[in-house]
């Protein structure tokens, strides 16, 4: 039986750059329309980032799990890079490069279309003749790149992938656009991309929620113990403030925060409370000192979760900027911010017009 499902690669050239949310904005619409959809990712990063975090991509069964998917729509991960992983292929232990096992996602392929989250850069999996262009190469896949906006690096990164990727490279998604940057993209930046054969596909907004983390996912990273409101772990913080400055003027800068963690000293009681007056989903205390018995009475009762660290302030304050953006989709309160948000900014008929998908026989109930 001949194969007639198209292959579209989800890739980026930087990692975090929002290839699984793009994958359920762009899943979740074509669904609607009635095509069958399938999703896989050959290749997974264990993301080894920060203490305590587990060696699992949660990728693989968040994706499919939001999109409903049959097992029949779910072809195998084929290789997880880890450090272990790199280096088996350094030294010959680990020769395959996995070729053949690339083939089972044509061969195999069910539906209409099968989305394929690519590696987190054009290179990666290069060792294993799993990057972005030999995926692409070996599936006659098309490709579209997500690309977090940034107005001096963006336009070189996407000529660039141009040049390597040929003609499989048919669209873009710029991811992270501010409010202040909608008109260049709209006079000038999309212009250009156009004629230069990259269509456009869609103009995403800034979600600071879609960039937050979980105090669960802080809990882990920054081994942290949990000192009360630990049925709140599910709580998102989207931006982060040090407490380090008198009280009159932290009350001044917590209050500008929205959903935020605030990190100070285990000894600084004026912060802690200053804090636990505004919009803090979670207070951090450095240095393993304990706070006093009314500031954590406050936050039991504001239902805020308190976290003791052994880090000094700066260390932690470091530690937690660095993941803002860099932490898996694997909240299901974000799904419907994307669905509602994000997946209708996404010229749908342009992408089913450019892979050359042809529409249901029977269109989908309303």
């Amino acid at each position: 039986m001949p194969k007639t499902a198209k292959h579209l690669i989800i890739g980026s050239t930087e990692a975090y750059s929002g290839k699984s949310t793009l994958s359920i904005a762009i899943g979740s619409q074509l669904q609607k329309l009635g095509f069958q959809v399938g999703w896989g990712k050959p290749l997974s990063s264990v993301d080894t980032y920060g203490h305590g975090l587990e060696h699992l991509d949660s990728d693989l069964s968040f994706v499919p799990t939001t999109l409903a998917l049959a097992s029949e729509h779910q072809p195998p991960n084929l290789l997880s890079l880890d450090s272990k992983t790199l280096v088996d292929r350094l030294r010959q232990e680990a020769v395959q490069t996995l070729d053949d096992a690339l083939k089972h996602y044509w061969e195999d392929a069910q539906g209409d279309i099968m989305l394929l989250e690519g590696p987190s850069t054009l290179e990666e999996g290069a060792l294993f003749n799993l990057s972005l262009p030999e995926m692409a190469a070996a599936l006659d896949a098309q490709v579209v790149l997500v690309m977090q906006f940034d107005t001096r690096r963006m336009v070189d990164q996407l000529v660039a992938a141009q040049k390597r990727l040929g003609r499989a490279l048919i669209g873009v998604v710029l991811n992270g656009v501010s409010e202040t940057d909608v008109a260049l993209i709209q006079d000038t930046i999309a212009p250009y991309l156009e004629q230069q054969g990259i269509a456009v596909i869609a103009t995403l907004p800034q979600l600071s929620f879609l960039q937050g983390i979980r105090v669960s996912e802080l809990v882990r990273y920054l081994d942290a113990e949990v000192l009360c409101s630990s049925d709140h772990l599910d709580l998102v913080v989207e931006s982060l403030k040090i407490g380090a400055m008198n009280v009159n003027s932290a009350l001044r800068f917590f209050g500008q925060g929205h959903h935020q963690a605030v990190v100070t000293g285990g000894d600084r009681r004026d912060l802690q409370i200053a804090a636990l007056e505004t919009s803090t989903h979670c207070l951090v205390l450095t240095g393993q000192i304990a706070p006093a018995r009314d500031v954590l009475a406050l936050a039991k009762d504001k239902e805020v979760p308190v976290l003791s660290v052994a880090t000094d302030t700066l260390t932690t304050v470091e530690r937690i900027d660095m993941l803002f953006g860099r932490v898996p989709l694997n909240n299901p309160d974000k799904i419907p911010l994307i669905q509602e948000h994000l997946a209708d900014q996404v010229d749908i008929e342009r992408l089913i017009a450019l892979v050359g998908l042809e529409r249901p026989a029977i269109a989908p109930r309303s």
